[in-house]
């Protein structure tokens, strides 16, 4: 076989390039923004304590985006170090009364 042969000229077909596959947009690894749910994850909480929250309040800031809860991340952050106690003797500190 000469030099100057290709692998198609042997019989061996080469492969078929592939379509690049569909760019998904970018989503950043901590957005900025979390839905309730995702609120809810962060904290380890369910979704139902921060909906009851929202209506009662005591939970985390939130925003409204016409229909869409959203809570930003740095409120949540902030919500957390703000129900930091060293012993339950701590000025704040709460305990609910469960029997009424």
């Amino acid at each position: 076989m000469a030099v100057g042969h290709s692998i198609l000229s042997r019989g061996v077909a080469a492969a078929a390039p592939q379509p690049a596959p569909a760019q998904l947009p970018a989503v950043a690894a901590n957005p900025e923004f979390l839905t309730t749910d995702e609120a809810a994850t962060f904290l380890r909480l369910s979704p139902r304590t921060l909906e009851k929250q929202r209506v009662l309040g005591g939970g985390p800031r939130f925003r409204k985006f016409g229909a869409r809860v959203v809570y930003a991340a740095v409120d949540l952050r902030a919500w957390a170090d703000s129900n930091t106690f060293g012993m339950t003797s701590d000025p704040g500190y709460v305990v609910r009364d469960s029997v009424r």
